[in-house]
């Protein structure tokens, strides 16, 4: 059985995701932003099997670091991290909102916050093969302008959105490169369309889909050896935006990243 950590485990997809996990009798990390509600969250994962809850305000990078020291020290067997959390678009007509560095919050929640914490916990995964990455993103991508990677002209919640999915996508590409051969397995998936959660309810839209409708995608890439490098929408390969792909993209996102991450 693994030992996995998953962001974003309070509620909607994460939550749903958790369970899953604990009922199959891995040992599932829960992370939340409220202590009250994780500590909620472990009790009743207790009730099913083995479970322990972290902490964390990913919108502070300080606070993913010093997270991604915490699962290290306290689990130096983890084999699988599930980058869940997320920041949608916001409610209708909502302006730019930012993080506690100064980011633009979709970018910082959705990009930077799980770069961050995957690359604290490499050297566990490493330690630890064969080990899996899996980055929620979704079917919903926009190319990054890096010259205005925070959207501070025009800005507009939901292109904020896509453009910090489509940073997660070509950042899974590229990271997928560079762990080959090391026993590490990084992916991206689309879950499922407008599932019924708080983020898309206040983006103001009717959901499609329900949380375990999203499920079965995370869990296979989870728990399953699917290969590295691949974007999947729910539990089908696919393909993500061309220009995820494209190798120069890469290496203006890995610049403009060290930048933000180092600010």
């Amino acid at each position: 059985m693994s030992t996995i950590l998953i962001t974003g485990a309070t509620s909607g997809l994460g939550r749903h995701v958790a369970f899953e996990l604990v009922r199959s009798g891995h040992l599932v990390l829960a992370h939340g932003r409220d202590a009250a509600r994780t500590r909620q969250l472990v009790e009743e994962l207790r009730g099913e099997g083995t479970a322990e809850g972290f902490v964390a305000d990913l919108a502070s990078l300080a606070q993913v670091r010093e997270l991604g020291g915490r699962v290290a020290e306290a689990h130096p067997e983890l084999d699988v991290l599930v980058n869940n959390a997320g920041v949608g678009g916001g409610s209708p007509g909502s302006g730019r909102e930012v993080s506690a560095d100064g980011h633009e919050l979709r970018l910082a929640v959705n990009y930077l916050a799980p770069l961050a914490l995957t690359r604290a916990l490499l050297p566990v995964l490493r330690a630890n093969p064969p080990a899996r990455i899996v980055n929620v993103g979704s079917a919903g991508q926009e190319p990054l302008d890096v010259d205005d990677p925070g959207l501070t002209q025009g800005y507009s919640g939901l292109s904020a959105y896509c453009r910090s999915k489509f940073a997660l996508a070509a950042h899974t590409f590229a990271l997928a490169e560079e762990l080959h051969g090391t026993g590490v397995s990084v992916n991206v998936l689309h879950p499922a369309t407008y599932m019924d959660t708080a983020m898309v309810r206040e983006g103001g839209i009717s959901p499609w889909n329900t949380v375990a409708d999203g499920a079965p995608g995370v869990l296979a890439l989870a728990t399953r050896d699917l290969g590295s490098g691949g974007y999947f929408d729910g539990t089908r390969a696919a393909r993500a935006h061309p220009a995820a792909y494209d190798e120069d993209v890469h290496k203006r996102l890995s610049a403009v990243t060290d930048r933000l991450l180092d600010a």
